[in-house]
């Protein structure tokens, strides 16, 4: 494991304390978002066709086959049901989109194709039309288009391929036409939905705009939603939100918090981090291996050969076990300080802090992620 060094995580430390208070002010709409003001998910299986003999093979996608045929029929086309088709330019695809809030019929939205079976590349491809459900089961869209593919592939006769990016997936922008709106926001009080539940937040919040509207314009239901009276006639309500998420306030500060990420060694510590009376040994054991290999030369008027003969020299060092004491409340620099005196390394300090987190001693949440 390599952990950064520690200078870093004070500095990592001080830019956090840095931005929280830079934080401390913050707009509403940073804080929260507006009940039912969402993005809505639609799905959709189509086909891809145009293409360079990099589709599907059909014999190992046979849904394939069946969603041609089916289009097919529907179009005035009958195959004969023992028919075997064998196309190379046809793929399966899954395509999905996100609805954004409020979109009306007629507009348009980015769509994502989606390569599910075996076709190796959708470059040049077009989408015939496809209709985009939402969970209800409702057709909310309609897409169609020539892809934009960012990846390409390449393959030789013995087998031998090469691939950029993923040319298995691409996008349409503007690909499909919204057909369906989803239900506006209904009248009655406004959700506020905090994006990080918090008494203190949720009570500032609450405080916030009653002093800016008027007493009992808000409501805190728990940490994390606050009800907030609105006027009935659409006009004024879109006045109102748009004053509303624009007031600011000041949020609570995070619970203290030790964050450690295994896999990169970063080490960041909350600026609210405490340390009761605890005294503290930290001593390390050096192992070091040396190789010297020497060269033997044979005797002189002998039949022997010159020979490289292996030496290795183990060295053990063990370092002073110094000791230090934390004084009632230390903050963050005085814990930073304290491991630097007694010469730790930057790994060791996540050791010292499980060792004061399974002593009592440390006051903050350990998290490794």
């Amino acid at each position: 494991m390599t952990f950064i060094n520690l200078s870093r995580i004070l500095v990592a430390a001080g830019l956090v304390l840095m931005f929280c208070q830079a934080l401390a002010d913050q707009r509403i709409k940073d804080l929260a978002q507006v009940g039912g003001f969402r993005n809505n998910q639609l799905v959709g299986y189509g086909l891809v066709v145009g293409l360079d003999g990099t589709g599907d093979q059909t014999t190992q996608a046979p849904f394939t086959i069946q969603s041609l045929k089916s289009m097919l029929t529907q179009l005035g086309v009958n195959l004969p049901a023992d028919a075997r088709l064998q196309l190379k330019n046809v793929a399966a695809v899954a395509v999905h989109a996100e609805l954004t809030p409020y979109a009306k019929p007629g507009q348009t939205i980015d769509i994502t194709v989606s390569s599910i079976a075996n076709a190796t590349s959708l470059r040049g491809g077009s989408l015939l039309m496809t209709p985009l459900k939402g969970a209800d089961g409702q057709v909310y869209a309609v897409a169609q288009g020539s892809l934009v593919v960012g990846g390409f592939g390449a393959q030789g006769s013995d087998g031998s391929k090469i691939t950029f990016n993923v040319p298995s997936a691409g996008r349409i922008p503007n690909g499909a036409t919204v057909e369906r709106a989803v239900p506006a926001m209904a009248g009655g009080p406004l959700k506020l939905h905090l994006h990080t539940a918090d008494f203190t937040t949720a009570t500032e919040l609450t405080n916030t705009i009653n002093q800016h509207f008027g007493p009992n314009f808000a409501v805190a239901m728990d940490p994390a939603t606050v009800s907030v009276r609105t006027p009935e006639d659409p006009t004024q309500r879109v006045q109102f939100v748009a004053q509303l998420e624009n007031l600011r306030m000041q949020a609570g500060t995070p619970p203290a918090r030790v964050v450690v990420n295994a896999r990169t060694g970063t080490v960041v510590v909350g600026s609210d981090v405490r340390v009761l009376p605890t005294a503290i040994s930290h001593g390390g054991l050096t192992v070091t291996v040396t190789e010297s290999p020497s060269v033997v030369q044979p005797g002189p008027f002998s039949d022997g050969v010159t020979a490289v003969e292996p030496r290795s020299e183990i060295t053990i060092s063990e370092g002073d076990g110094t000791m230090f004491l934390m004084e009632p409340g230390a903050r963050l620099s005085d814990i930073v300080d304290a491991v630097n005196q007694v010469g730790a390394a930057p790994g060791d300090i996540v050791a010292i802090l499980e060792a004061l987190k399974q002593a009592g001693a440390l006051k903050a949440e350990f998290i490794v992620i």
